[in-house]
């Protein structure tokens, strides 16, 4: 029987020897296409050959490809671990054809990889083909349907609707049919009983599609039209676990060698066992395929947090410890110890999950802890609600409770309707799903744009000199409209540009287009699918006349500082802190930069200090800048270029060196670190677990900052009367200060006791009850005293409210001895009944409550108010 890395291996081999070459995988979280999160197809990678912004390299590609599908159209999350097949992150192996073969190639070698290859049974194997559209004047692929079948009788050749057999990268790009590949894996008894070709898309869990041959021919315009591609591109992706399954004559994916030694290591440390119980068994599911996506995000460079990316690796994290705590009794931290057999299983095809195990093992437990705690949270909180609606006679919590649970505390919906279920109450579901979709509209809404057509003027792709030019002649290639937040804006691609557009954490140029009739503004430059895309607030008048792009010098060599001193930060943090040190992530604009790396401890003041020496000292020593563009990989490399986990490069890379500092990086820098000025780091902190940031100024803005900092000192030094050592004079006043502080607390615990005294000659006794009254003119801390040494002195059948003002604020205080709430009273309502009167709220425990208000004009009815409410 193949194993899993014997199966994946031998599918880049199969297509190697029909001309393809072998490409790695590209990371799972995408950095430079606002349009996607995260890579949920194999094709993603290749966007920018098949829109034709770049050139494809090889006209035939293989790889297997990480994807993660868990949000927009493709959101499997649910499904996962309840089914036998569905994933956040799997493998998917693909092949590609750029402008090169086609549906007959495609098809034929699908069959021979599946039949002569891997020796599957024609007879278990069903493939569909678009059936057609008269509405948008699409016939039937029936060029597929014939090169199928030659392979197949037509029982085995199934038409398939839009949903199912006709694949759009988007709602508008490139298109066309598909056909995919099932197998049915039933018994033979099954089989003879129903025909399979009657279970394919029918969710039946063991009559499931292994393998999808994109044919794109159309692109699809803004208004809903096809016209044929000029270069059509095959686009086939096969899901791995399934294949592995199937081969393995397994009816599970979790049943392979990919999840069973995961599986098994879950069970060892909770003690369960699979198989025994069908919720421990989805629980181990969902945590087995979890930890992958988990760790493989983390390892790409996206760690957990409450924004885009990363509160989705964040919810799927929750997800699975949820499932733990509630199904396998996991109270603390421990899907962070499945690491090192998840690494064992699949170390080898992508050996840097080894290469980042310390930091993957410290993230991951950091937030298993930080969320254990939110959940104990949320039971809390849940419980005080349950108990609220039980008081209110009903069965029934709101479904806006539910959503603020969900929402502000992170507690799942579904766990709260567990514990609902358990202590005979339900969730107003609808209720929920309504606040939902207000969230989900709220978002919708802020990230919506409307895309036009690209209008093209002229044929040809973007040339980048930005590296030695900051104004360049050119032209316009292309131009569409977009609408954003009720902003109308144009996106412009040049056939030559000097605009750097945002990449690596550099944000994009701005500047100008400047021809012979007009001057445009470019507020942005941004990159999509590879493509250098220029932002306008309009267009140019005449399109089509020759113009000037220039950049904003200024802005442009504040950001080469401030990028060039990243580097040298980063050698320089590697030399203090050591060797572990490595990127997570920058930004850099004109006015400052940001720099996370990985550490595990906070960085020292000293530490701080001594980099920021070494940094300078590097400065001063003008370091020329030795650039090796369009460098073949392996030399940068030998040359011992750093590279960033989570990033792809290609075959040639652009590496910058100043001295023993050199690393991989497209951004733009200065000549020489002089040119740097000098760098101040201003702030050191916590990212996530095992991650630091720092931020720093450079040039111009230390020489502000030092401004700041020099008027700060005159202006103390003023308010010392000009004291020569400031130093002294401040700790002076400061001694000075504590001493009337001690001497202000020994007078007000002389005046408590005072009160105190006078509150207790003027009690009444009501009913057995010492009953003490009064209005104040004292601050909350003094009263709060005198009402707890109140309690203290009088143990039993003691009542106090006092009503008390301090700088034009009223604040009501109730207290009442032990013996008092047995009997029924209650300090908390009391108190909030009563701050009506002062408009305020309040509330508090039983036996001591407060409230504060707005109106001190009420405090005295507020206070008689309190004495009639307890029946005194």
């Amino acid at each position: 029987m193949l194993t899993a890395n014997e199966i994946r291996d031998s599918f880049v081999k199969f297509f190697e020897s029909k001309g393809h070459q072998i490409v790695p995988s590209a990371p799972m979280v995408i950095k430079d296409d606002p349009t996607l999160m995260f890579t949920n197809a194999g094709m993603n990678q290749f966007k920018d050959i098949i829109l034709g912004n770049h050139p494809a390299k090889y006209k035939r590609v293989t790889d297997s490809q990480k994807c993660l599908r868990v949000s927009g159209k493709h959101n499997d999350l649910e499904e996962v671990g309840h089914d036998t097949y569905h994933h956040t992150m799997f493998e998917m192996l693909g092949n590609w054809s750029f402008g090169d073969y086609f549906k007959k190639e495609a098809i034929s070698w699908a069959y021979e990889y599946l039949v002569s290859v891997l020796k599957l049974d024609p007879k278990d194997l069903y493939v569909t083909v678009f059936e057609g559209s008269p509405s948008e004047g699409i016939s039937r692929d029936d060029e597929a349907a014939g090169y199928w079948g030659q392979f197949f009788p037509e029982d085995h050749i199934i038409n398939g609707n839009k949903h199912d057999n006709f694949w759009e990268m988007g709602d508008t790009g490139p298109c066309g049919p598909c056909s995919e590949i099932h197998i049915d894996s039933r018994s033979a008894e099954e089989k003879a009983a129903v025909p399979g070709r009657e279970l394919v898309n029918k969710d039946h869990p063991q009559v499931i599609e292994i393998w999808n041959l994109v044919f794109m021919q159309y692109n699809r315009k803004a208004d809903g039209t096809l016209e044929p591609l000029p270069a059509k591109v095959i686009d086939t992706g096969m899901g791995f676990e399934r294949l592995v399954r199937t081969l393995q004559g397994k009816t599970s994916n979790y049943d392979t060698d990919v999840f069973q030694p995961i599986i098994k290591a879950i069970g060892d440390l909770s003690g369960k066992k699979y198989g025994d119980d069908e919720k421990v068994d989805v629980t181990m599911r969902v945590v087995a395929d979890h930890i992958r996506t988990i760790a493989f995000s983390i390892t790409d460079g996206q760690l957990p947090s409450n924004a885009k990316a990363g509160y989705v690796i964040r919810r799927i994290l929750r997800r699975a410890v949820r499932y733990a705590y509630t199904f396998l009794g996991q109270k603390q931290a421990f899907m962070y110890k499945l690491l090192p057999v998840l690494i064992e299983n699949m170390g080898g095809a992508y050996p840097e999950l080894k290469a980042q195990q310390a930091l993957i093992e410290k993230v991951m437990k950091e937030e298993e802890e930080s969320f254990l705690r939110t959940l104990e949270t949320g039971i809390r909180l849940l419980d005080k609600t349950m108990a609220e609606t039980k008081a209110a006679g009903k069965t029934e919590i709101s479904g806006v409770d539910a959503f603020t649970l969900y929402d502000t505390f992170g507690f799942p919906f579904d766990l709260t309707e567990l514990i609902l279920r358990e202590n005979g109450l339900t969730a107003d579901v609808k209720g929920f799903e309504a606040e939902m979709q207000k969230q989900k509209e709220r978002a919708r809404n802020a990230a919506a744009v409307e895309t036009g057509d690209w209008v093209t003027l002229k044929e040809g792709e973007t040339t980048f000199v930005g590296y030695d030019y900051t104004e360049y002649e050119t032209s316009i290639l292309r131009y569409r409209q977009i609408k954003q937040k009720n902003q109308t804006l144009y996106q412009i691609v040049l056939s030559d540009t000097p605009f750097y557009a945002e990449s690596g954490g550099q944000i994009g140029d701005t500047g100008v287009l400047v021809s012979e009739f007009e001057t445009i503004d470019i507020i942005d430059t941004k990159k999509e699918n590879n493509l250098p895309i220029h932002i306008a607030k309009k267009l140019p008048e005449h399109l089509e006349a020759p113009m000037m792009a220039c950049v904003d010098t200024d802005k442009r060599a504040a950001c080469a500082a401030n990028h060039s001193c990243t580097h040298l930060l980063d050698e320089a943090l590697r030399q203090v802190l050591g060797t572990h040190v490595e990127q997570k992530g920058s930004l850099v604009t004109p006015d400052s930069l940001r720099f996370d790396f990985s550490h595990f401890q906070k960085v020292t003041p000293e530490q701080i200090r001594e980099v920021e020496h070494l940094v300078n000292a590097k400065i001063r020593e003008n370091v020329p800048l030795t650039e090796y563009r369009n460098l073949p990989i392996e030399k940068a490399k030998e040359l011992g270029a750093i590279a960033l986990f989570g990033e792809k490069y290609g075959d040639e890379v652009r590496v910058v060196q100043f001295g023993s500092s050199i690393e991989f990086c497209g951004g733009t820098h200065v000549s020489a670190t002089g040119k740097i000025g000098m760098v101040k780091i201003i702030s050191e902190s916590s990212v996530a677990a095992g991650i630091r940031r720092i931020e720093a100024v450079t040039g111009a803005k230390v020489e502000e900052m030092f401004d700041t900092v020099q008027d700060a000192i005159n202006d103390l030094k003023a308010l010392f009367n000009n004291a020569p050592d400031l130093k002294a004079a401040i700790s002076k006043y400061i001694e000075e200060n504590a001493s009337l502080k001690k001497q202000m607390e020994e007078f007000m615990k002389e005046k408590e006791a005072a009160v105190k005294n006078k509150l207790i000659e003027g009690a009444k006794e009501i009913n057995g009850v010492k009953v003490i009254q009064a209005v104040l003119p004292m601050p909350a801390d003094a009263v709060k005293n005198i009402a707890f040494q109140l309690k203290g002195q009088f143990p039993e059948n003691l009542f106090v409210v006092i009503g008390s003002v301090f700088e034009n604020k009223p604040l009501l205080t109730v207290t009442m001895s032990d013996d008092q709430v047995k009997a029924g009273l209650n300090a908390g309502q009391l108190v909030r009944e009563a701050a009506k009167l002062i408009q305020g709220g309040g509330g508090g425990q039983p036996h001591f409550a407060t409230a504060g208000g707005k109106n001190p004009d009420g405090l005295s009815a507020a206070v008689d108010k309190i004495v009639s409410l307890a029946g005194f």
